[in-house]
């Protein structure tokens, strides 16, 4: 999986104290399946929950967030694209005291990888990106169409 190590990255980026102290910032993963169909390849999709978790976090939880919405905006973009996905990312946070909380942050993702058996009978396997959005998905065009009378 290259997802979770990806999201890390992108949080560690955005919040250099985080980077600073790894032990703050946790990644597990949960409730994990394998998706694969009787199909001619052995290709398959993992389906997972990433939970990212900073312990004694005393910033805003917006500082978080939005690394976070931002990376999957570029790496699971349906969750905020499909509003029936909008249970994708949840979070929870225990408050320590009047400064500090640790917020755990989950999010639904999913890596598709295509494995290629070659003659000799070994496979290779390559994680692919996700989809690029259709860049017209809901752009409603605004044209009228007269007819002559008659």
């Amino acid at each position: 999986m290259i997802k979770p190590a990806s999201l890390r990255a992108a949080v560690e980026a955005a919040l250099p104290d985080l980077k600073r102290n790894p032990d703050r910032l946790l990644v597990f993963i949960k409730e994990g399946s394998i998706r694969c169909t009787a199909a001619a390849s052995l290709s398959f999709e993992y389906a997972y929950t990433l939970q990212l978790v900073v312990t004694d976090y005393a910033e805003h939880a917006d500082t978080v967030m939005v690394p976070v919405l931002a990376w999957v905006k570029a790496h699971q973009p349906e969750l905020l694209a499909n509003p029936d996905r909008r249970d994708g990312i949840r979070f929870e946070a225990e408050l320590l005291d009047h400064k500090a909380m640790d917020l755990g942050v989950s999010v639904q993702l999913t890596e598709r990888v295509i494995v290629t058996t070659h003659e000799d009978g070994t496979h290779t396997a390559e994680h692919v990106p996700e989809p690029p959005l259709d860049p017209w998905a809901g752009v409603v065009d605004s044209w009228s169409l007269e007819l002559p009378a008659g």
